[in-house]
């Protein structure tokens, strides 16, 4: 029941910032679900005929669950050493939780570790589920932070200052500290 008022609040509030921003005319983008009827169709192939589309990449039932589960934990506020969701998290508990749950692969419990269990990705090469990771703190080569990709350029992750929120890989702050993206082996 918790659960499901906490996905409703979600919808709402996602909702109600989507029609502030129309209203005002603004040109900022609203995240949209992964489950967003428009995605899910470009996902589905279903967008064109063209067979000369080479960026489409078909999304597999296990990663939009790994994308569900990860969206369940929006809200959810930080803590360092914590994986708790709906109550605290931080970065790289997140993810081994989300992973865990939906395909039984236990992750390391650092993101420096993530990075190293996975396997490297070029950008062309990245779907839904991957791993994104960067190195935000004083090392500007060792990585101490994870995001789980939900399409080509948004990431659900456990912001320290915000708890867990969607932000856009193309950011100043996220291209500046971007190390890598990476694929969880089978």
């Amino acid at each position: 029941m918790k659960r499901k008022l906490l996905r409703f609040l979600i919808l709402f509030i996602v909702a109600a910032m989507g029609v502030t921003v129309t209203s005002c005319g603004s040109k900022k983008k609203v995240y949209k679900s992964f489950y967003d009827e428009q995605f899910e169709t470009l996902n589905k192939g279903k967008h064109s005929n063209d067979k000369s589309d080479k960026n489409h990449k078909e999304v597999s039932k296990e990663r939009k669950k790994i994308i569900k589960e990860a969206e369940g934990w929006l809200g959810t506020p930080y803590a360092y050493g914590r994986a708790d969701k709906g109550v605290a998290c931080d970065c790289s508990g997140m993810v081994m939780s989300v992973y865990e749950k939906v395909t039984g692969i236990k992750l390391p419990r650092n993101s420096a570790k993530q990075s190293d269990f996975c396997k490297s990705l070029k950008k062309k090469d990245v779907l839904p589920g991957d791993l994104c990771f960067f190195a935000t703190g004083k090392d500007p080569e060792r990585i101490s932070h994870v995001g789980i990709m939900v399409d080509e350029k948004n990431f659900i992750h456990a912001s320290s200052s915000k708890g867990v929120v969607i932000s856009d890989i193309t950011q100043p702050y996220y291209v500046r500290t971007f190390k890598g993206f990476g694929r969880v082996p089978d």
